[in-house]
């Protein structure tokens, strides 16, 4: 049964083979097909996941053994969530790519199947080096992915997400082979070692620094954010759904994984500055999102705020914090998709993502029109739809380690509410005009999208506590490292 991690790893890379070998024209249906067995692996993985802290389905073999590096992947339930989210994601995001032709189909969806491997296996693996390998070997495809089916300026825009995210991973893997080198002879890149190190407090605070930044880009944080809304923007349709449902919650996991256990002290002296960075993030995303005139844009701006969000959460260092910084990431992937979905229908159907250009799109689709405000309340946190979970959590561990900061982060929520309705009162009500008058409702696939990820937006809004269950064991273990390191100071 341990075998079943590596399957979950590599099985989309075996599939990439049949994409070259079936009719182009079935493509998409094998692509489809790879995913949709990875999501039934992930089930398999969920039925037969013991609720506790400690690491399942390990496998752990010598992958260079002169060097301390091995093949150590397991899952427990921070990872649990995001295998989810990832294999969740998959087909919905290959779905939406069915009533749009791309050409080199064979290498989009090949292109596609690599990321997801790599996106597993950044969230299943225990050594570091292999962390980073899988850590880089997300970056590559997505890179290709922008750069040759990206939209607009994509040379320019590709260019500057792969220079702020490569700077970032130099210098995590800086720290982590200064980690590396700390460990007692011989060397190893194992995990657990690194948790086991007796670090000074000015060695902790450099690698905090070290280790956050990276982190910080990819999520990304405020100031380091810049890569952010272009790359959104000229990106292909699947592109910007891998980049926002799945790709910036490696930076969330990244600092429950491998910031805070590894540096305590480090995080004690700098967390506040880290939920600054967040709580700035909320401002600055919200009252730039306020004044975009382009709806994409807007979506992206938000992003920054909803994640800011997040990370200020889990740096509150308590049980609600870290439990919603999680549940907020599955949550965003989920609804930042269908938002980011929905502005490429719209944009597919009028040639424009300008909001001041649109306008009575209710009338013409109002299947759509439903979908847009299930989405549109999940990303505001209403009552019973998922985001209300996360936020409230996030806000409630926030509020129990400093009250001021979050009275500021609160506004978050009102300037949320204004953009994402304001947004939707001007793209979709009113009349309609020369870019609107020919729009036509969801098609059958768009509909399978949207609506499964409106299943889920409800279901994790009305009953959270699986989710929440799998991920409080280790999330405490976390915590009782803080208590233990706490008391010995």
């Amino acid at each position: 049964m341990n075998l079943i991690t590596a399957i979950l790893i590599f099985f989309p890379l075996a599939s990439i083979p049949i994409l070259y070998l079936v009719k182009q024209e079935h493509v998409k249906y094998a692509s489809l097909v790879s995913t949709l067995i990875s999501l039934v692996l992930s089930l398999f993985v969920v039925v037969n996941f013991q609720n506790i802290a400690d690491t399942q389905f390990l496998l752990d073999y010598w992958w260079i053994e002169s060097l301390g590096i091995s093949f150590k992947v397991g899952i427990d339930g921070i990872s649990l969530l995001m295998v989810l989210l990832t294999n969740f994601l998959m087909p919905i995001i290959v779905i939406s790519n069915f009533n749009r032709d791309q050409p080199q189909v064979r290498h989009y969806h090949a292109m596609i199947l690599a990321t997801q491997m790599a996106f597993i296996g950044v969230f299943v693996a225990l050594d570091a080096f292999l962390f980073y390998i899988f850590w880089e070997l997300a970056l590559i495809p997505m890179y290709f992915i922008c750069l040759f089916w990206g939209k607009e300026g994509k040379v320019q825009i590709t260019f500057k997400f792969f220079l702020y995210t490569l700077a970032g991973s130099l210098v995590m893997l800086v720290a982590l082979i200064y980690l590396y080198l700390q460990t007692p002879a011989p060397h190893t890149f194992d995990i657990a070692a690194f948790y086991n190190l007796n670090l000074s407090a000015t060695e902790q605070s450099i690698l905090f620094w070290g280790l956050f930044l990276g982190f910080a880009i990819k999520v990304p944080l405020f100031p380091v954010h810049g890569w952010l809304p272009d790359t959104h923007t000229g990106a292909p349709t699947q592109g910007t759904l891998l980049l926002a449902g799945i790709m910036l919650k490696m930076g969330i996991y990244g600092v429950i994984r491998w910031v805070l256990p590894i540096v305590p002290e480090g995080v004690m002296e700098w967390k506040d500055w880290a939920i600054m960075m967040g709580i700035i993030g909320i401002v600055y995303g919200s009252c730039v999102a306020i004044v975009q005139k382009d709806f994409k844009r807007l979506i992206a701006f938000s992003s920054i705020g909803h994640l800011g969000l997040t990370i200020a959460g889990i740096f509150a260092l308590n049980i609600q914090g870290l439990q919603g910084g999680l549940l907020q990431a599955v949550n965003h992937g989920i609804t930042s998709v269908g938002l980011f979905f929905i502005a490429d229908i719209i944009y597919d159907r009028t040639h424009t993502r300008e909001i001041s250009k649109l306008g009575g799109i209710v009338h013409k689709a109002p299947t759509m029109a439903v979908f847009f405000m299930i989405m549109l309340l999940g990303s505001i946190g209403l009552p019973l739809t998922n985001g209300f979970v996360g936020e409230f959590l996030l806000f409630l561990g926030l509020y129990q380690y400093n009250m001021y900061f979050t009275a500021v982060a609160g506004l978050g929520i009102i300037l949320g509410a204004v953009y994402m309705l304001r947004s939707y009162q001007r793209v979709m009500l009113g009349e309609t005009n020369s870019h609107t008058e020919e729009f036509t409702d969801i098609l059958m696939s768009e509909k399978v999208v949207l609506g499964a990820l409106a299943i889920a937006v409800f279901a994790i809004g009305i009953y959270p506590k699986p989710l929440l269950n799998f991920a409080e064991p280790a999330l405490q273990q976390i915590l009782e490292q803080y208590n233990t390191f706490l008391t010995l100071k």
